[in-house]
């Protein structure tokens, strides 16, 4: 049998576009000769379809497609992830189905059986699990179909806690699979890539069967898709990996021997993907993919971002030219009277590097008519955070303007480090449509921003902008680390309080840090929580990011 997985980029709601997707990664497999081509969990829709599932159009429009294909199907079948009412007449009003079309034949209907209700998953919100996996023959296979989080269970793997009873994995073994194929769509974190692979090969290696895995690629708001569909022989060894952050087709066939046992033997030429081995490389490809999508399916051609001559407005802006080209990638300096000529330097020198518009919109004639019309209200009390946010917030007023008047995405420059504490104005520096790099720690930033000098052979980013002390020259001779700690420090204390939830006393003993000083973070971390509740959405790139994956009440006094 000759298996294709279709590793597609699906837009959520987007019916038409997402039926020619399928239907020309569907043409590619029968000109290649392919049996079975298997595409992404919910493709049909698009994921995750959230309350767009509750509107009787979408439901209407997702039935009607699901017909679309059924009248197309030929000589290839099809394995497609889609939502079905559910036949119950109790439960939850939908199953996440994998549905089997096939020319001259009734579709064979496969539902998700474990259903994550963690981090950014909230599927128990609309689907009923399967009362059981479904194996079905095919090709003169006994195919296990699984749905993305079905293969997450094994105990052999995740030997510390498993989150549910079942292993649908394990049963569809013992039922008499002989192989299993799995759609998914599983959002990219950092490391997860390689952490997908090691599990799909222990399931493969201890159950004796091949294991086919294909997932959805590209940015649905807040969540990255990298792809990386994979098929693992009964040996456990990985022997053909599609590229990550790019549609593609992979195709494989399985041969039964002469014992009964099937093989895999690759049939597309494997392109080397670097981002499998390099975390740095598969994190730019995931951020750069993820602006690209967000824009492209929110209806933004461009960009415009305020450039401080600092490092984390210059990996935006670094990362933005590949997302939408530089000739549409806006960079404005916004400075005040408390802006060094320096970073006014480094500001036109990136834009130069980059090959970006570049506007200057001095800020000066704003903040003293400002002032000035706050001095009666003001009168006798000394200059403080009022004033500075001030600035941050003329600055945030103009670029929207610019996005007003002529149409680009605003793109806020705010670290996952800034954000846990509070460091940002709202209103100000988190005026904008998108947060690219919210969810990475400030060492993160520098980490990139050197990567991507490395891969361009040039200081794409100046070196004086790596090297400089952080600022937001919102007074005089004013550095981060006026009001936080060193961001080495800091971003190991905020990996344990936000990412892992340990405790303040065992924080402060892994990272060296004074108790009192980790128990003044943690507290700046749930009180800017009001904040990161207005903020633009981010990309996700860690196991844990602020947003929809981190749920937390803006008023509470919990215990540290």
């Amino acid at each position: 049998m000759r298996l294709a997985l279709g590793q597609i980029d699906t837009t959520v709601g987007d019916f038409d576009g997402n039926l020619e997707s399928i239907s020309r990664v569907w043409r590619q497999a029968e000109t290649a000769g392919a049996h079975l081509l298997a595409v992404p969990e919910l493709a049909l829709c698009g994921y995750p379809p959230k309350d767009l599932l509750e509107r009787p159009a979408f439901q209407r429009s997702a039935a009607l497609a699901l017909k679309r294909l059924q009248a197309r199907a030929r000589g290839t079948a099809l394995l497609v992830g889609t939502f079905l009412p559910n036949p119950r007449s109790s439960g939850k009003p939908f199953l996440n189905a994998a549905v089997l079309v096939r020319k001259g034949r009734p579709p064979a209907v496969a539902g998700k059986t474990l259903l994550p209700t963690y981090d950014v998953f909230d599927e128990g919100r609309y689907f009923e699990p399967a009362a059981a996996p479904t194996l079905v023959r095919f090709g003169g296979e006994r195919v296990g179909l699984t749905i993305c989080e079905d293969l997450w269970n094994d105990k052999d793997f995740w030997r510390v806690r498993r989150l549910y009873q079942e292993d649908p994995g394990e049963e569809l073994l013992r039922r008499g699979a002989t192989f299993l194929l799995n759609i998914s769509a599983s959002p990219f974190s950092e490391g997860k890539p390689r952490l997908r692979q090691r599990m799909l090969s222990r399931l493969a290696r201890d159950g004796r069967v091949p294991v086919a895995y294909v997932n959805l690629v590209g940015g649905n708001d807040e969540l990255v898709f990298d792809g990386g569909s994979l098929v693992v022989d009964r040996t456990g060894h990985a022997c053909a990996a599609a590229p990550l952050f790019e549609e593609s087709l992979l195709l494989v066939d399985l041969v039964r021997d002469a014992k009964g046992k099937t093989s895999v033997v690759p049939v597309s030429r494997m392109r080397p993907d670097h981002r499998w081995d390099d975390p740095m490389a598969a994190l730019h490809g995931a951020l750069v993919v993820g602006i690209r999508d967000y824009a492209r399916k929110c209806g933004f051609r461009s960009a415009v971002l305020g450039l401080s001559g600092g490092i984390d407005s210059a990996l935006v802006a670094a990362l933005a030219i590949e997302a939408f080209g530089p000739e549409n990638v806006t960079g404005i300096a916004l400075p005040s009277r408390y802006s060094s000529a320096g970073s006014l330097a480094d500001a036109r020198q990136l834009a130069e590097n980059l090959g970006i518009r570049f506007e200057n919109v001095p800020i000066e004639p704003l903040f003293a008519a400002a002032r000035s019309s706050l001095a009666p209200l003001f009168q006798g009390l000394p200059e403080d955070v009022a004033e500075e946010n001030l600035q941050s917030r003329i600055r945030g007023m103009i670029l929207m303007a610019v996005s007003n008047k002529f149409g680009p995405l605003v793109l806020t420059t705010g670290n996952k480090s800034e954000l846990a504490v509070g460091y940002c104005t709202l209103y100000g520096d988190m005026c904008g449509g998108l947060a690219p790099i919210s969810d990475l720690p400030k060492m993160r930033v520098y980490a990139l921003a050197r990567h991507l000098n490395a891969k361009a052979g040039r200081p794409l980013i100046p070196v004086s902008s790596l090297k400089k002390p952080p600022s937001a020259e919102l007074r005089p001779d004013q550095t981060d680390q006026d009001s936080l700690p060193p961001y080495p420090l800091l971003d190991r204390i905020l990996e344990r309080l936000v990412e892992r939830n340990v405790s303040v006393a065992a924080t402060a003993r892994q990272t060296g840090a004074s108790r009192e000083l980790v128990e003044e973070i943690s507290r700046k971390i749930d009180r800017a929580e009001y904040k990161r509740a207005q903020a633009a959405p981010g990309l996700k790139v860690s196991k844990k990011a602020f947003g929809s994956g981190r749920r937390l009440p803006i008023a509470q006094r919990s215990p540290s």
